[in-house]
């Protein structure tokens, strides 16, 4: 009895989860989770710029993706600056042509008591966090409608969610980054644009550096955790493709927890 011919896994997966003819704009690209992504969409066929501050780990991405044989590139700007912000977001679109996919990874977590917390770091922090994602959304969603196809993904944070260790002004611009992405979806998804965000739990990053100085923390955090671990960039390679791809068409206004459990334990 012949049976017929089983349908290629290559050729499956890609339909689900390629990115090729795709471009990618990812703030936050330079570095820990942001970067992680960028390599994650360039491997997956995106093409990629970074959207950061530092020019040095700007390069040094774009070279480690180019030499994975990526397309990348990357434009510099400092997201808490309107002006600057717009300018970059042009600039970036001129390069592989205007975004199919933003990852909004870029972010500042300032943690004084919120007895000290003064209006300049209450600032600071909303026009990175929350203003530069609304201001790159504004930009790039119509556009994404009008082409049918659109990925806007976010990351927040546990913070979002709860307060510990200090929320302050970070967890109220990561609960606004997730009303966001609601607001988004409820605007855009009639028009094949998804709008989601990606949760970590506590990440080995850059961006946590202060907390890594306490091994007790470290630890502590670790094992709140279901996997007995704190969370590296890498961790959310997998989840990145998949709210960028095709594979996630019918998934929209949602926040999936990359986080170990740490949410649910």
């Amino acid at each position: 009895m012949n049976r017929p011919a089983p349908h290629a896994p290559a050729s499956y997966l890609s339909e689900l989860f390629s990115l090729h003819g795709r471009v990618a704009l990812v703030t936050g690209g330079s570095s820990g989770i942001g970067r992680a992504i960028a390599e994650a969409l360039a491997r997956a066929g995106a093409s990629v710029v970074v959207l950061a501050r530092r020019q040095d780990e700007l390069d040094a991405t774009v070279a480690a993706l180019t030499a994975l044989g990526g397309r990348a590139a990357s434009v510099s700007a400092d997201l808490a600056d309107r002006d600057a912000l717009h300018a970059a977001a042009d600039r970036a679109a001129e390069v592989f042509g205007e975004p199919d996919i933003l990852v909004n990874a870029a972010g500042i977590n300032l943690r004084p008591h919120m007895d000290e917390l003064t209006p300049q770091v209450w600032d600071a922090t909303m026009a990175v966090n929350l203003d530069a994602p609304y201001l790159l959304g504004r930009r790039f969603g119509p556009g994404m409608a009008e082409r049918g196809y659109g990925r806007l993904i976010h990351i927040t944070s546990q913070q979002a969610y709860r307060a510990f260790v200090s929320s302050g002004a970070y967890g109220v611009s990561k609960a606004g980054l997730a009303a966001l992405a609601r607001s988004q979806a409820e605007a855009w998804s009639p028009h094949g644009v998804t709008a989601n965000t990606l949760v970590p739990g506590f990440v080995l990053t850059p961006l946590n550096q202060r907390l890594q100085s306490d091994p007790a923390l470290v630890e502590a955090l670790a094992a709140r955790t279901f996997t007995g671990r704190n969370g590296v960039a890498e961790d959310f390679a997998g989840a990145a493709v998949f709210l960028a791809s095709p594979a996630s068409s019918y998934v929209t206004g949602q926040a999936l927890f990359v986080d170990g459990g740490f949410s649910t334990h």
